[in-house]
């Protein structure tokens, strides 16, 4: 097996092993809708690193966009997706997504999927940078549980068994073939193998890397990580997309507060109770996210308060408990009510754009590896997604991926090695503040390289991360933990590196420094991959233009 180069341990035999024709690494919409495609293609498994239900797909609020109202179109859905993404979208896999993704939503309802209905008609909402009423929503703001509850009745009816509280620590690769996984067991503590003839990698986002995020604990980038120290070529990392709204209420944990809910008339008003996003945008509230996160980051700068109020009052008291019940107890939880109120609001992580390069079936440059989801980079979503598509894309990639999967099966005689050496996993003493080394990273990312970037913080922290990854490397790793803060430093790595690289700005990425798009740079793209130079861990990226 390939000697994963994370490590300098010694190699470890790992006898204890499973073995499956497909193995699906992630629970959410993308990693459901492929084990749903090749259940009868042979054998499936999928793993899930905490509960199967605990992915970024079940806390998605807003909804689903589809083209399906009397007044929409694949048209004007495939226009919003590129005018959103900044000159980086790729038209062919736009189009693809928009038009795939239709019949795949009404299957969704034949399978029983619970959309909200006025009467018998669907009921679209509008979001953010959207030109029509076209995202479908679930009780309100529980789309995203809605999609999980379905998808798992449906892995469930198919009797595609689910190995739970299995972190997937390592891709296994020989020969340059990807044959499956190196897993924690959760029970032991032990490193075990799961071969697979092809893997479908789709383990979702990224966003603990920042001290602020809508995103939940499990989503440490470790699909990112594993696929980068495999040799997967990764695109676009520097497009990160903040979340304009993300509740900030006195003892709360971060709450996503919908797009959806400016979409429905919500006001972003300052400390003084003024509104202001008109003076950045004329589409005021419903500009693109990157821009209304950059307005509120300014505005908060200018007043010196730590927060704007979003202002749900204008929706109706009804309205506001109808429309969004999850927003509104949570809220409530914690003491602030939206009929009477402003909520407290500030930008979060909450998408990447980039990831794992892919074709339109999922493929990568690594044979036997497949990725879809937000894990993977089409370049659907260029260098901004539009809102409310990363659900379509998980159902949309997710078929695709299996499709690839079972061509490539069809086409490769695949067998499996008679003995696994891994040399990632090292038993030892344990790194010393673990946590604490996490939370101090998060917060220099989210001070150095999150919504407005300098080029000098940039610098400084590609400066920290060589001696935190060294430190890490040469300790050696064997929990959870340790393999986590591993992987927020490599995805730390390709952010920032990314970012520094790409001399402009555009979408979601901007740098102070260079604060407008360069024409010449639109349609360029940046791919990264994994080297050593003198003895150390070093990323090298190289500019392509694909679309």
């Amino acid at each position: 097996m390939k000697q994963v180069p994370a490590s300098r341990s010694s190699s470890l035999e790992i006898s204890d092993s499973l073995s499956c024709d497909y193995l699906i690494i992630g629970g959410g919409v993308a990693g459901l809708s492929a084990a749903i495609e090749l259940a009868d293609k042979g054998k499936v498994l999928i793993l899930t690193k905490d509960s199967a239900d605990e992915s970024n797909t079940g806390y998605a609020q807003g909804g689903i966009a589809a083209a399906l109202g009397r007044e929409d179109s694949t048209y004007l859905h495939t226009k919003d997706t590129m005018a959103a993404g900044a000159g980086m979208c790729r038209h062919e896999v736009v189009l693809l997504t928009v038009e795939e993704g239709i019949p795949l939503v009404r299957r969704l309802i034949k399978w029983g999927f619970k959309f909200d209905r006025i009467g018998r008609r669907l009921d679209f909402t509008r979001e953010a940078a959207h030109s029509a009423r076209r995202i479908l929503h679930a009780y309100g703001d529980a789309t995203g549980s809605e999609m999980v509850r379905t998808l798992s009745d449906r892995v469930q009816k198919l009797n595609i068994p689910v190995k739970s509280f299995s972190m997937a620590l390592d891709l296994l690769v020989k020969d340059g073939r990807c044959l499956g996984a190196v897993v924690l067991d959760a029970a032991s503590g032990q490193a075990k193998a799961v071969l697979a003839k092809a893997v479908v990698l789709a383990s979702g986002g990224l966003g603990m890397v920042y001290a602020e995020t809508s995103n939940p604990t499990v989503a440490t980038g470790d699909g990112f990580a594993m696929a980068y120290r495999a040799g997967a070529e990764m695109a676009d990392m520097e497009f990160i997309q903040f979340h304009p709204t993300t509740s900030c209420l006195p003892g709360a944990p971060r709450f996503l507060i919908s797009e959806a809910v400016r979409g429905e008339g919500g006001k972003l008003v300052n400390a003084r109770g003024a509104r202001f996003m008109s003076g950045y945008h004329p589409q005021a509230e419903l500009a693109p996210r990157d821009v209304v996160s950059r307005a509120i980051v300014e505005e908060m700068r200018r007043t010196g308060e730590d927060q704007v109020y979003l202002d749900m009052r204008p929706l109706g008291r009804e309205r506001i408990k109808q429309r969004f019940p999850s927003i509104y107890r949570f809220c409530q939880q914690y003491g602030v009510d939206p009929r009477e109120q402003p909520v407290p609001v500030r930008p979060s992580a909450h998408f990447s754009m980039g990831g794992v390069r892919t074709d339109i079936y999922g493929r990568t440059n690594i044979p036997g590896l497949f990725a879809c989801g937000e894990v993977a980079c089409t370049f659907l979503h260029g260098a901004n997604r539009l809102a409310s598509n990363s659900l379509l894309e998980g159902l949309v990639f997710g078929s695709r991926a299996a499709r690839g999967a079972m061509a490539y099966l069809e086409e490769e005689e695949v067998s499996f090695p008679d003995k696994i050496f891994y040399r990632g996993f090292k038993p030892s003493g344990g790194i010393e503040d673990c946590d604490a080394r996490l939370d101090k990273w998060r917060q220099r990312m989210w001070e150095g390289a999150a919504v407005v970037k300098e080029p000098r913080e940039l610098r400084k922290l590609v400066r920290l991360l060589g001696k935190e990854l060294e430190m890490l490397i040469s300790s050696g790793l064997s929990k959870k933990e340790e393999f986590e803060l591993l992987n927020i430093y490599q995805v730390s790595s390709l952010i920032v590196q990314s970012a520094l690289k790409r001399m402009e700005s555009r979408g979601s990425h901007f740098r102070k420094d260079l604060p407008r798009p360069d024409p010449a740079l639109a349609g360029w793209h940046q791919l990264a991959r994994y080297a050593r130079k003198r003895g150390k861990e070093a990323v090298v990226i190289e500019r392509i233009n694909i679309t």
